[in-house]
């Protein structure tokens, strides 16, 4: 349905943020619940490994997911683990619009958005998720 999203184009490597500060634990247990495989730490021998930190915005953690499991469609589980963690997850769609997101909601809906994203020595800062209202890059800001 969200295409990037759905394929697996890096050989199993998930990049998402989450809306609200996470313990790696707790997001490892929820990565480990939706895809029924062990998960741990980069230095683990779990089957996904997970790594886990934080940055400013309104999406502080970021959630860097290797060995992901090819069979199972990246906004799948984005959205499984949205729904066991009760908050919104950003993850890529399919466009070459750097703006533009599939956003996992706590409820298991998916919706395409657009974030404000600033690089910092940290990590990439999204803010200001909006909802996409017109076509492939012709979705409008509204007015502040």
């Amino acid at each position: 349905m969200f295409g990037m999203a759905d394929m697996d184009p890096t050989g199993g490597l998930w990049n998402w943020a989450a809306a609200t500060s996470l313990t790696a634990d707790r997001v490892h247990g929820a990565l480990a619940g939706a895809l029924e495989r062990s998960v741990g730490a980069l230095e683990a021998g779990a089957d996904v490994l997970c790594d886990v930190y934080h940055v400013g915005g309104d999406f502080p953690t970021l959630i860097d997911v290797y060995l992901a499991p090819e069979a199972i469609a990246e906004s799948t589980a984005a959205s499984a683990v949205a729904v066991r963690l009760g908050v919104e997850i950003l993850l890529p769609d399919d466009t070459l619009d750097p703006t533009r997101y599939v956003l996992a909601g706590p409820d298991g809906s998916l919706e395409l958005v657009h974030v404000d994203e600033v690089e910092t020595d940290d990590g990439p800062e999204r803010r200001h998720v909006r909802p996409c209202t017109g076509p492939v890059t012709g979705c409008e800001r509204p007015a502040a």
